[in-house]
């Protein structure tokens, strides 16, 4: 199998897409040339940056022209896929400016919904349905109709994607642009309905352009070879993934599963190569969901991974009777920098008699900074005595941020955390130095959590989390807290 997919270099220089040597790069340059053949040559050709106030106007007759619909279907598709093009073509500036001028001079007319509410307001019973309608129709910004027109081009939603990636990255500091992303969000989310995606099994077999994007989407765990990837594709593992029929080739989100006997407790394990393979109809008890990732960036805030998690425990089980438990072995990304803004806070996470253990280990004096400095120190986990003073210490507080710590009152404060929970999971177990990796140790100082999802309380979990804010986790955590 080859590792590395031929480049299309067939660009034009007027439309190259800046590249970085990668296949997400190559989307896009596959894109350009596929509109080419679908629009005429675009007018109007604007600077790279936007830098020019005619570059602007030249920009907004654009999309102006696309909008007034002149020509028929073909003429519409041509105007979009020219858009499309000066888009691609623009740096990472005129891309912003490109958004402010969408989101701005085509958004909803306040004039007109005045007017319209007024209508309504005064609407006898037998005119309101068509006042309703009316104020409806005024509610829509014109942008909607425009980004609507790319879904009739080809690789037009990727490409819708792909440019709300660009657009969440300003829309948090600026509320027009915000405006912008949650007509896009709920554009794309309309047409991401669960019910339009396929679940598919990926194996050893598949295109290596598919392979490809495995290795480059794994948001969890870094995929470090093709000899990696095999063995994550191994006969006692399973990789699954949803995609759109609009982009049969492009993963919306995976997740990848290891069939093993018992409850996983660190992630070396599971991913070494040098593993014997298991039967896994004759000795696995157990599915371990070891990472999920969301491939697709640009449907940020619409929801898959709760229903990837329980179609898998389907067809697990169907495969597998023997199957008994489903968990995860999940990272707690949010747990070194919550523990770092506790103490930079000037509160102290120990007691008194962990303070004491930790600054006889550490030799410094202050206990805050003695935590911290032994946390920064390079492979502390390799120095028994550091790592039995900090293993009770750090299991109890782990615990606490997971189970107690909330944002806005009822949301876990780790991301992962919120993700299972919601889905109706408990905590089931901390490991200590399950993820030794750099990226582990950096973010969630070396520890790992099983979530595990029991089928007769799923809902139950789910309804105390959403509901109360109530995280379900076993004895054994609980009794971390009360150490």
């Amino acid at each position: 199998m080859s590792a590395q997919p031929k480049k299309d270099d067939s660009a034009s220089p007027q439309f190259a897409v800046r590249s970085q040597g990668s296949f997400l790069d190559r989307t896009l340059v596959r894109i350009v040339n596929l509109w080419r053949d679908v629009s005429d040559t675009v007018t109007g050709t604007v600077d790279a940056g936007l830098s020019a106030e005619g570059d602007i106007r030249r920009l907004r007759d654009q999309m102006q022209a696309c909008l007034e619909g002149r020509g028929g279907e073909v003429s519409a598709r041509a105007r979009a896929a020219g858009l499309g093009r000066t888009y691609l073509g623009l740096d990472d500036r005129g891309r912003e400016r490109f958004l402010r001028l969408l989101a701005g001079a085509f958004d909803a007319d306040r004039k007109k919904i005045d007017e319209a509410v007024a209508v309504l307001q005064a609407a006898q019973p037998d005119e309101r349905p068509q006042a309703e309608a009316a104020l409806r129709a005024a509610l829509e910004p014109p942008r909607t109709r425009l980004l609507t027109q790319f879904n009739a081009l080809p690789e037009g939603v990727k490409f819708l994607i792909n440019l709300r990636a660009d657009l969440r990255a300003h829309a948090r500091k600026d509320a027009t642009l915000a405006s912008l992303d949650e007509d896009l969000r709920r554009l794309l989310e309309s047409w991401f309905d669960i019910g339009f995606l396929d679940l598919r099994r990926i194996t050893w077999d598949a295109p290596a352009a598919l392979l490809e994007k495995l290795i480059a989407y794994e948001a969890v765990h870094e995929i470090r070879s093709w000899e990696d990837l095999k063995n994550r594709l191994d006969s006692d593992r399973r990789c699954f993934a949803f995609f759109h029929p609009r982009m049969p080739d492009e993963p919306l989100i995976f997740v990848e599963v290891a069939l093993v006997d018992g409850m996983a407790d660190n992630i070396h394990d599971l991913l070494d190569e040098k593993a014997p393979v298991i039967d896994a109809a004759r000795n696995a008890d157990t599915a371990i969901f070891y990472s999920i990732s969301n491939a697709q960036q640009g449907l940020g805030g619409i929801s898959f991974g709760g229903f990837l998690i329980k179609r898998v425990v389907d067809l697990l089980t169907a495969e597998y009777p023997g199957l008994k438990t489903f968990a995860t072995l999940s990272p707690i990304p949010g747990f070194r920098g919550w523990l770092k803004r506790e103490i930079d806070a000037g509160r102290s996470p120990l007691t008194p008699a962990e303070a004491v253990a930790v600054r006889k280990v550490t030799g410094f004096e202050e206990s805050n900074d003695a935590l911290i400095r032994a946390l920064d120190a390079e492979h502390w986990h390799q120095d028994e005595s550091m790592a039995e003073a900090l293993r009770g210490p750090m299991m109890r507080l782990c615990a606490q941020y997971l189970v107690n710590e909330k944002r806005r009152g009822k949301r876990a404060m780790d991301p992962v955390a919120h993700f299972h929970l919601t889905n109706g999971a408990r905590v089931e177990r901390l490991n200590w130095l399950g993820d030794t990796s750099a990226n582990g140790m950096a973010r969630s100082a070396g520890m790992m959590v099983n979530y595990l999802y029991v089928s007769d309380r799923i809902e139950e979990n789910h309804e105390s989390y959403s509901g109360e804010g109530r995280v379900t986790a076993s004895s054994s955590v609980t009794r971390l807290l009360k150490s």
